[in-house]
């Protein structure tokens, strides 16, 4: 798995490559790559708002409960799960279109995985939650996977520049999508998780 997230990060063609011979099943993607990554930002958002907790500027500071921030970070990580499965589908949706021997739905899902690479990685300021570092984090992570986006389409689909520019493009607006429901889950549930708990309860 390191060896596949520094070669993403450090030399993305020549990884691309070496994933595609590889035929990863998605079994083996979700085991050694998905679940461990999708770990990081949950891991220290728990850290960060327990520890620290959210600064709101205006020195106000939200600071959740081991319980209250252990049930945010569950959805928290199930609900990344489910997203990279999400962008899987989309990928699948638009090989059918465009791609003349499209890639299986479980081949689309380890594609998918690999190019939410960056963004797993970019939850790692969340262990010091400054709601402007993780918003600058979160865009250059967004950034950098659009990048493996836009270099691994071609190769993946076996298409065009031009098509590729469409799969991505499609792809990346469905993704930023997610992106923002998870931004505002990630507010909601780290933020504020125990007031809306404590409101529901009331």
């Amino acid at each position: 798995m390191l060896t596949h997230v520094w070669g993403l990060m450090a030399h993305p063609n020549r990884e691309w490559k070496q994933i595609k011979e590889e035929r990863e099943t998605l079994t083996h993607l979700y085991e050694h790559h998905v679940l461990l990554l999708a770990a990081v930002p949950v891991v220290c958002s728990y850290i960060g708002t327990t520890q620290v907790g959210w600064s709101l500027g205006g020195g106000t500071t939200i600071q959740l409960g081991y319980l209250d921030a252990l049930g945010a970070g569950v959805v928290f990580y199930l609900v990344m799960l489910a997203a990279v499965y999400a962008v899987g589908k989309v990928i699948r949706y638009m090989a059918k279109r465009y791609a003349h021997n499209p890639p299986k739905q479980s081949q689309c899902i380890v594609f998918a995985g690999y190019v939410a690479t960056p963004m797993f990685l970019s939850g790692v300021v969340a262990i010091y939650p400054l709601i402007w570092l993780c918003l600058l984090a979160g865009t250059i992570g967004l950034c950098y996977t659009a990048y493996l986006l836009y270099l691994g389409i071609p190769a993946f689909l076996n298409i065009s520049r031009d098509e590729a520019f469409v799969v991505s493009s499609t792809t990346l607006g469905f993704g930023v999508l997610i992106l923002e429901v998870l931004l505002g889950m990630t507010v909601l549930l780290w933020g504020y998780g125990e007031r809306i708990i404590l409101t529901l309860l009331s």
